[in-house]
């Protein structure tokens, strides 16, 4: 099939399943938006208290760093017999696909700031939580958006691990079309993907120049 007859037939794919494509869209981001959101408050916070506690740091970060090397399908092999099929597993697996980053990078975000501008913000009458706020967050925030659109990015990928137990999603397409030979009903699973990866990569690299803006002045 050429490229005009497989963006024609793709086209007619979309119209054609056009309910169960607005369905598989909003059961994605769904999916990843609540595994992105829990990973957030539990990868924060931790990566804030890792920052503070060098002792502590050492051990957490090998430990996540080690979380990456995992493979998505191995986690859900892992978390099937625990937690059974559906939505639950692939959640948790994406909790987990996404903390590596975002606690990293937190972590990493808030040992940019030195003692000196700590203590310049104490003399100048802030309190603890006021040099919080105006002087380490700043200063972190490049760092925390790095964190949370790598997250975002493999969390979105990852999501299409949701259609091999039964958790929904866009990747039921792409099982679906690969099953069947469908290359148009695979590609209007995939695309969106792809479309909103790239979405989030440019959004928040425009949203990270714009925090940097002002920081090498």
């Amino acid at each position: 099939m050429d490229a005009p007859a497989l963006i024609t037939q793709t086209v007619k794919e979309a119209l054609l399943h056009k309910a169960l494509l607005r369905e598989a869209v909003w059961t994605h981001l769904h999916i990843s938006g609540l595994a992105l959101g829990i990973a957030a408050i539990i990868g924060m916070p931790l990566g804030f208290a890792c920052s503070r506690y060098q002792s502590a740091s050492h051990g957490v970060g090998m430990a996540f760093n080690t979380l990456r090397a995992i493979p998505g399908l191995a986690l859900l092999a892992f978390l099937i017999p625990i937690l059974g099929t559906g939505m639950l597993p692939t959640v948790v697996a994406l909790i987990i696909l996404a903390l590596p980053s975002i606690l990293l990078n937190t972590m990493a975000g808030f040992r940019q700031v030195g003692p000196l501008p700590l203590e310049t913000a104490r003399g100048l009458g802030l309190s603890v939580s006021q040099a919080f706020m105006r002087v380490e967050v700043p200063v972190a925030l490049p760092y925390l958006l790095t964190g949370l659109r790598v997250a975002c990015v493999e969390v979105i990928s990852g999501a299409t691990l949701a259609a091999f137990i039964g958790g929904g999603g866009l990747g039921t397409l792409i099982v679906n079309g690969l099953n069947t030979y469908n290359i148009p009903l695979l590609l209007i699973g995939a695309l969106p993907i792809a479309g909103m990866a790239l979405a989030i990569e440019l959004g928040f690299n425009r949203l990270i120049r714009h925090t940097t803006r002002y920081q090498s002045c």
